[in-house]
């Protein structure tokens, strides 16, 4: 919704936290999509990001934990409680009402190297009933290759004790060498009938226009994991019955409005960064077109009209690394419900993103002088992020009006 910012952040810039760097296929030199620092000159008629220059808020951050290497966070619906991932494998139970936190037993082994590990959590459409959640993360393949999944598990939790039961895998990404752009975002379909699914590249690049392969693309999927029904590829065969979307670099970030618009933040290569409207069927360009450059300033064609690409509705160079997405509906902050944030990590940022229906324009860049992980929503319609890092913190924002 188009309003004008709010008055004071309260945030000091703080020390920037590095990842894990990965490196970049031909004819781009190493280098990583998440890491701060390089950045590409501003595309004429796209303003650069304002980085660390403070903007006004209408929030006071307030931590309420600290932990190690936390990739998601999820509110369960009709509880107190929220899930949050941890990169080298832990799940963590936190009863907001308490603050206590327990660890999860009967996770999965997963595979943590570069920007792989434990990923996503989300609660499945029928968690009141039957306590089922859906979970993301990396496990190993044939010599040396990788590949994300999905699972499901069934949570049971009493006291000071939780744990997964019957945790199985109901889906798989193609498995390839690399340590990179696994993706492994979810969002289920208001209706709780179709899950679906980020597929990143995996650093290879051209598999994103390779309709034979799960590699960038959005999936939709059935809730046990196999293709819905209707999917614009299912003539093909094989994993092309998956795919919604396809020509995807890195999509960290899927949601849907209170519309129905499943809208995906992604990152691009050096510079380009963006905010996606997905609509089936559609290519998203990648690695054709991109409003960004190779690592080290090879060019790419820009989105362009009549290219047939789909460009997308919001883009950034330099680049500011979005991380997740989330789209407001709650009343705690009213003046934004309907906007999407997003969490930038090389950035160091929470972003606002106007929508006003299938349209989009930049909002307030709030400095939070560390890298954004996630971004989730309370029940309470309260705003939650995770920063990233060995000592990330749990950061509720606090309306100051």
């Amino acid at each position: 919704m188009r309003r004008t910012a709010l008055a004071t952040v309260l945030l000091s810039s703080l020390a920037l936290t590095a990842c894990t760097a990965t490196t970049e296929p031909a004819p781009s030199p190493p280098s990583t999509p998440e890491a701060p620092g390089a950045t590409a000159p501003a595309t004429p008629g796209e303003s650069p990001s304002p980085g660390a220059t403070p903007t006004p808020s209408g929030f006071e951050p307030r931590e309420a934990a600290t932990l190690a290497n936390p990739w998601a966070l999820s509110f369960l619906p009709g509880t107190s409680q929220l899930l949050i991932t941890q990169k080298s494998g832990e799940l963590l139970l936190r009863d907001q009402e308490s603050g206590a936190t327990i660890t999860v037993e009967g996770t999965p082994e997963v595979v943590d190297m570069g920007q792989g590990g434990f990923g996503d959590v989300v609660p499945g459409p029928t968690f009141e009933e039957d306590r089922t959640i859906y979970l993301s993360w990396v496990e190993q393949g044939n010599g040396g290759e990788t590949g994300a999944v999905i699972g499901t598990a069934r949570l049971e939790s009493a006291g000071t004790t939780a744990r997964l039961v019957d945790l199985s895998v109901i889906w798989r990404q193609d498995k390839t060498t690399g340590s990179g752009h696994f993706s492994h975002r979810m969002a289920f379909s208001p209706d709780g009938e179709h899950l679906f699914v980020s597929s990143g590249d995996r650093q290879h690049m051209d598999p994103a226009q390779d309709l034979s392969t799960n590699l960038g693309k959005i999936l939709r999927l059935k809730p046990d994991g196999s293709p819905a029904d209707g999917n614009p590829f299912a003539d093909r065969g094989g994993v092309s019955a998956e795919i919604w979307t396809y020509g995807h670099r890195n999509a960290l970030g899927i949601g849907f409005d209170e519309d129905g618009n499943l809208w995906a933040s992604e990152m691009g290569p050096q510079g380009g960064d963006e905010i996606n409207l997905i609509i089936e069927g559609r290519n998203y360009g990648w690695p054709e077109a991109s409003n960004g450059l190779h690592y080290g300033g090879g060019p790419i064609p820009d989105h362009a009209p009549g290219d047939g690409f789909e460009a997308p509705k919001v883009w950034w160079t330099p680049s500011v690394s979005p991380g997740s997405l989330l789209i407001y509906t709650g009343d705690k902050f009213p003046q934004w419900r309907g906007d999407a944030f997003a969490g930038a990590l090389s950035g160091q940022a929470l972003i606002r993103v106007d929508l006003d229906g299938t349209e989009a324009e930049k909002g307030d860049e709030w400095d939070m002088g560390e890298r954004i992980r996630d971004v989730a929503q309370g029940p309470d319609g309260s705003l939650w992020l995770i920063e990233d890092g060995a000592s990330g913190r749990l950061l509720e924002l606090v309306p100051t009006y």
